[in-house]
């Protein structure tokens, strides 16, 4: 019997969220290029908590810095070759693979849905206090719902999403160990630091 090989997490929401991005208008800015796909452990066990995060690596507009409390202050770059990232985008297993399908497809969407119709590093914004989701996140996934079920209209190849039917424990029991790319959560670096250079 042949050897099961490693299922590589990241690459195949890689896969995934470019599709997603060819397809659909709405998300047609995003150059999956410049956004870097990642897994970390959760923490404490079950579905319920963080599924997974968006982390821009710019400031409001795209700025490089921002004063914070009297000190102007940087992200730490992120760089994979050549390739500047603007975006972490960091999936929370098993967790997140332990929802159902569709719960996993509106993650997916709701994530992608937060970078900036400007490409910019930073997050698309909403007026008023709650900029990151409106003044509704019931309303927000229940767009991303709608998403969700214009992309599966379109008639994508099942196995670009496939690896989202299994929960983690069936993911594994499929290709066996379950690997990809971990990166560290970018820092905030005071440009005065000369570690910044």
């Amino acid at each position: 019997m042949s050897r099961r090989q490693d299922f590589d997490f990241t690459h195949a929401m890689t896969r995934l969220c470019t599709d997603v991005c060819e397809r659909i208008e709405v998300f047609q800015h995003i150059c999956m290029e410049q956004v870097a796909v990642t897994f970390a452990q959760a923490r404490t066990p079950g579905i319920y908590g963080v599924q997974a995060k968006l982390t821009p690596l710019r400031f409001e507009n795209g700025a490089l810095t921002k004063k914070m409390r009297g000190r102007t202050w940087t992200v730490q770059r992120v760089f994979l070759g050549r390739h500047e990232m603007l975006y972490l985008l960091t999936f929370y297993l098993p967790r997140f693979q332990d929802n159902t399908f569709r719960e996993k497809m509106i993650t997916v969407l709701h994530e992608l849905y937060h970078i900036s119709p400007h490409f910019d590093g930073d997050i698309r914004r909403f007026e008023g206090r709650y900029h990151a989701h409106s003044s509704s996140q019931k309303e927000y996934d229940r767009l991303m719902d709608r998403y969700v079920d214009e992309y599966l209209q379109l008639a994508p190849p099942k196995d670009l999403f496939d690896f989202l039917e299994p929960n983690f424990k069936g993911l594994v029991n499929r290709h066996g160990r379950i690997v990809g790319r971990r990166l560290p959560q970018p820092k905030l670096i005071p440009v005065d630091d000369k570690r910044s250079a």
